[in-house]
């Protein structure tokens, strides 16, 4: 072969090699761009050195950081594992090293770089192997589901709490009554607002709201810890009270709640004020939560008819408060 053809062969060589670097490039940045989309990143570790290949950015940004800012190493990685996830996510990993199970999964937290948590989803497996059988190389993805727990967290609260007041729902205060229950001796107390209707109609529905805020904030503070404070609807409240019937406390927080009901409300539009109405009864052996809460009624309506604004202990009224005093 001449010279000249030979330079010729070299130069179209070097034209062909620059075209495939030009084309790898363009893959890599697409399946960047592609990856990126869907909130994934794709890993490569090589076992001996620990190192990492990370084929998109999502790594680093997942957890706050800017390109390059993280090195891509493995000790990197195990150090923003969240402390409370660390060993059971490695137990996982190495797991997988050792042969014990098919691939690697873990869904855990890390350390993002401002203090908060990232919901990490790790998959990978391993993709080669050195002549006597031992791991080289691991390839895999993380997937961040911090938006997916955070969601899942959402509809935990909404299936368990009443989405104004942030109290127990319906829902939560069945599954409190019967795991109390179990425990030992349980009062329900079943509030009922007295001249509510007033406020809405006086002030508006937005202005009724906001005391309702201000009042289960109220209850909360009022009783004694151990005590679910929830709200079944509009402005009727039930108190779970885990002491006898003849305990001072059930006696103490039930005009406690009487007085945050009585105290004035500052609202955006003006002073409102309302009463209460309260029964308790408490929890037989064969009552289930809706037979309890209708005894509790029942004491509730005995100061309804006898001029609201009370207490009544018990399926016969033994304690009356009008305004601040015992009759």
């Amino acid at each position: 072969m001449s010279e000249q053809a030979l330079k010729q062969q070299i130069q179209n060589l070097k034209k062909h090699n620059a075209r495939l670097a030009r084309l790898a490039r363009d893959a890599r940045s697409k399946l960047s761009a592609a990856l990126d989309g869907t909130g994934l990143c794709l890993w490569q570790l090589d076992v001996p050195t620990g190192k990492l290949i990370i084929y998109n950015r999502r790594w680093g940004s997942m957890l706050g950081y800017q390109p390059k800012e993280l090195n891509a190493q493995f000790e990197v990685w195990r150090e923003h594992l969240h402390p409370e996830d660390k060993q059971q996510v490695l137990d996982a990993f190495y797991d997988h090293l050792n042969g014990k199970t098919p691939f690697y999964e873990a869904l855990h937290r890390m350390q993002h770089k401002n203090g908060t948590i990232t919901w990490v989803l790790d998959r990978g497996r391993v993709s080669e192997w050195d002549d006597e059988g031992n791991p080289l190389k691991v390839t895999g993805t993380h997937i961040d589901m911090t938006k997916e727990k955070q969601y899942e967290e959402q509809l935990a609260l909404l299936a368990n709490h009443d989405p104004l007041t942030g109290l127990a729902n319906r829902h939560a205060l069945i599954q409190h009554f019967a795991e109390l229950k179990a425990i030992g001796p349980l009062c329900v107390a079943f509030i009922d607002l007295d001249d509510f209707k007033a406020v809405n109609d006086t002030f508006g529905h937005r202005s009724g709201d906001e005391l309702l805020i201000q009042l289960s904030q109220r209850l909360r503070r009022s009783c004694p810890e151990g005590t679910i404070v929830g709200r079944l609807g509009g402005d009727e409240f039930v108190l779970l009270l885990p002491f006898p019937l003849s305990s001072l406390l059930v006696n103490s927080t039930a005009h406690s709640c009487l007085r945050a009901a009585l105290m004035p409300f500052e609202l955006d539009n003006g002073e409102a004020r309302v009463g209460a109405s309260i029964g308790i009864d408490e929890v037989q052996s064969l009552d289930d939560f809706v037979n309890a809460l209708r005894r509790a009624d029942q004491s509730m309506y005995q100061i309804k008819h006898t001029g609201k604004n009370g207490v009544a202990i018990g399926t016969t009224l033994i304690s009356i408060s009008r305004t601040g005093t015992d009759a």
